[in-house]
């Protein structure tokens, strides 16, 4: 079922500081512009996220999005009110490939859609992000190192061109991770005291 936009609590926004993002003219369509580049990219670490852990995303984690066509929409900055296309309006298509989530945007004929494709055209805005519900995910831990967590399937809200990235909205990750850290301190905890148990046990049987 596509998600419902809104008052998610499992909301998520991710902004990728190495995408790239242009306007191209298509000549099957009257030369119009379209805005073209990926909202995500697989298999690139973050950077630690509150300095807890790095994220990554792995290839195929947007298939089921766009093959149960979720009604995801194209904003500048996330904004709502600021809208530049729609899936359901196939004026957004998206295609997962080798690289990431590539994204293609057919902008109306507004004031805002004439200043984002300005500002990408200028250069000043050249980088985007992708809002997300996370349905699967994995988590890496090693002794020493950063855990990281892997997305593994999303729900897709949103694709935004970005006029700065950074990691937002980061509670929903911070949770899983706090809550994976206790489950692993309390199943620590439970394995030392069945030691203890065992060990008390044989002590007892030796004494009698």
């Amino acid at each position: 079922m596509p998600p419902t936009k809104g008052l998610d609590q499992n909301r998520e926004i991710r902004n990728l500081p190495l995408t790239s993002l242009e306007v191209r003219r298509d000549p099957k369509d009257n030369d119009a512009r379209k805005i073209v580049g990926y909202a995500a990219v697989y298999n690139s670490d973050s950077e630690p996220i509150a300095g807890m852990f790095i994220e990554r995303i792995r290839p195929g984690a947007f298939d089921r999005a766009i093959k149960e066509k979720q009604d995801v929409r194209a904003l500048v900055n996330h904004d709502p009110t600021l809208i530049l296309g729609r899936t359901k309006a196939e004026t957004l298509s998206l295609k997962s490939d080798e690289k990431g989530l590539a994204i293609e945007i057919t902008p109306p004929d507004t004031q805002v859609a004439r200043d984002i494709i300005e500002s990408i055209d200028r250069g000043d805005v050249d980088q985007m992000s992708f809002a997300f519900r996370a349905q699967e995910e994995t988590w890496i831990e090693k002794e020493g190192e950063t855990p990281i967590r892997e997305l593994v399937d999303v729900d897709l809200f949103d694709v935004s061109p970005v006029t700065y990235p950074a990691y937002t909205d980061t509670e929903v990750g911070l949770r899983n991770f706090e809550a994976r850290q206790q489950a692993r301190e309390t199943q620590e905890a439970e394995a030392a005291s069945q030691v203890e148990a065992e060990l008390d046990l044989r002590l007892r049987s030796l004494k009698y």
